[in-house]
């Protein structure tokens, strides 16, 4: 009787956790690729949320699945730098728990103001900043995550004082700063865009290499001398580590054809972001160099993080 072969990969649908809770950057990047990787590999890509922690929840999940395939996630600066370099006992390790599969795109980072704070610029936000030291917070997606970490790379860089306010992800954090509950905020891009494009966020300063030509008014960190502050964010995709070599270089083409369709390109371009697309190799490269810079802030800077809120 012959002896029935296993089924080619993928043979059933895959899912892709997304450390957040949906409305945030990383949720809008992951949608975006997931759904024409479905297209690609011929099986539904199903978005998982799984918010909390600073993305530290999701990492966790990713982390602890089963390395078959079926189970990929999004890698992003708080879960594979920041919070790893803020929070020691986290019980995952970023380089040594996962396989990196490929950055799927950079984007900037924004610090937003709600429409009504007094401040318009730059200039006005610092002067009022140091006014009132403690009395006005900022929001971000979590504790131990990129925003908190830029919030606090902001305070160290210009001797002020801000409240962190941590949230369970960028888009309930969004929610309180458009609703005028918290001030101010440091976010991805892309899931503010649209409100700033509707005017109802003001955003102050960007972290990038260069203005941007939709905000052109909008000066970059570095610009202010705050090159502390002027790291973008990146999302890459990822699987648990001993996922087989053949299953990650098929999710890798897969995922750069995916990358390369033009209605991708165009919605991650819509979104503020910039395509990447590179190797497992150069991915696992970025994420080790900002797994150091993030250390390095940290510990330089004296930044200590609460945890306990995210």
């Amino acid at each position: 009787m012959p002896v029935a072969s296993a089924q080619p990969y993928p043979s059933k649908p895959i899912r892709l956790i997304v450390p957040f809770p949906p409305g945030g950057t990383t949720d809008i990047i992951g949608r975006a690729v997931g759904d024409r990787l479905s297209r690609e590999l011929g099986q539904p890509v199903i978005i998982d949320n799984r918010g909390g922690g600073g993305g530290s929840i999701g990492a966790i999940a990713i982390a602890k699945a089963d390395p078959d395939g079926y189970t990929l996630g999004i890698a992003t600066v708080s879960t594979h730098a920041v919070n790893p370099a803020c929070n020691p006992k986290l019980p995952y390790d970023p380089i040594k728990d996962f396989v990196p599969i490929t950055n799927l795109a950079r984007t900037p980072n924004v610090l937003l103001v709600n429409p009504k704070f007094p401040a318009q610029d730059f200039k006005q936000l610092i002067s009022l900043l140091k006014q009132s030291p403690g009395k006005y917070g900022y929001a971000s997606s979590g504790a131990c995550g990129i925003g908190h970490l830029m919030g606090e790379k902001f305070k160290a860089s210009t001797g002020t004082f801000l409240v962190h306010i941590p949230y369970r992800g960028a888009g309930p954090a969004l929610n309180d700063v458009l609703g005028g509950q918290v001030e101010i905020m440091f976010d991805n891009l892309p899931s503010s865009l649209p409100f700033i494009q509707a005017n109802r966020l003001r955003p102050i300063a960007i972290a990038w290499n260069k203005r941007l030509d939709s905000m052109p008014n909008v000066p970059t960190f570095a610009e202010l001398g705050l090159k502390l502050v002027n790291d973008p964010a990146w999302y890459g995709l990822v699987a648990p580590a001993k996922t087989p070599d053949d299953i990650v270089r098929k999710l890798h083409d897969a995922t750069v054809k995916a990358l390369n369709s033009p209605e991708v390109r165009e919605r991650i371009k819509a979104s503020g972001s910039d395509v990447v697309g590179n190797s497992p190799a150069e991915f696992a490269a970025e994420i080790r160099g900002e797994l150091l810079r993030s250390q390095d802030v940290v510990k330089k800077q004296g930044i200590k993080i609460d945890t306990s809120g995210g």
